[in-house]
């Protein structure tokens, strides 16, 4: 099982982050070491003084998949849910800095958190205006619409399926609305889709 995480999928995280919108959809990879599953904690490493939580839609693939269509992208996924792609953002910038690649930015055990469960697709109105966020600590930080999205879940699936095959189980996480701020010890995260409560776990 592997993790594709999308890149600038909306424009004003881009904007926030000083990036322009890609042409095409920009991603890289987590392993699945990187899942935090059951809302258990999540640990704050010793390698990063600024972690910081990105809020996201995330697609379950359901088949085996290379070279797939755009027309036919929407049957290789019948669910949706939502995880917090974490980033060990001061060491991403000192890797950027560096021309160098930032795995361990992004990488990192216990990186991706993944709701408790994902959503049939066709219990939910319109997969292409599907609205979620980000609660810390009782206060709502990230809010975001999959309307929003620069490049949809069908394009996001026929573009990385060019490139590597998709598997059963794969996960890929969508991009991040705005913003994202950094976390810190006994902050309680909550994430919704919709209006339904899919994440909520503490930091230690």
């Amino acid at each position: 099982m592997k993790i594709i995480c999308i890149a600038n999928n909306y424009a004003q995280h881009a904007k926030e982050i000083n990036h322009e919108v890609p042409d095409k959809p920009v991603f890289f990879l987590k392993p699945d070491s990187a899942i935090l599953r059951n809302n258990n904690p999540f640990f704050m490493p010793g390698f990063s003084n600024e972690i910081h939580h990105e809020v996201e839609l995330v697609l379950k693939i359901n088949r085996l998949g290379k070279g797939i269509q755009e027309k036919f992208a929407h049957r290789y996924y019948n669910e949706i849910g939502i995880g917090i792609d974490f980033t060990a953002i001061d060491l991403q910038r000192n890797c950027k800095e560096k021309g160098l690649p930032w795995e361990i930015a992004k990488a990192f055990d216990s990186s991706a958190a993944i709701g408790v469960k994902f959503i049939d697709k066709t219990n939910l109105p319109d997969i292409n205006n599907i609205n979620f966020h980000l609660d810390v600590n009782g206060s709502m930080v990230q809010y975001g619409c999959s309307a929003d999205m620069h490049f949809k879940f069908d394009e996001l699936i026929a573009y990385t399926s060019n490139f590597m095959t998709l598997r059963t189980g794969d996960l890929i996480y969508t991009g991040t609305p705005p913003e994202v701020s950094t976390i810190k010890h006994g902050d309680r995260l909550k994430a919704y889709l919709e209006n339904e409560l899919l994440l909520d776990f503490l930091i230690k």
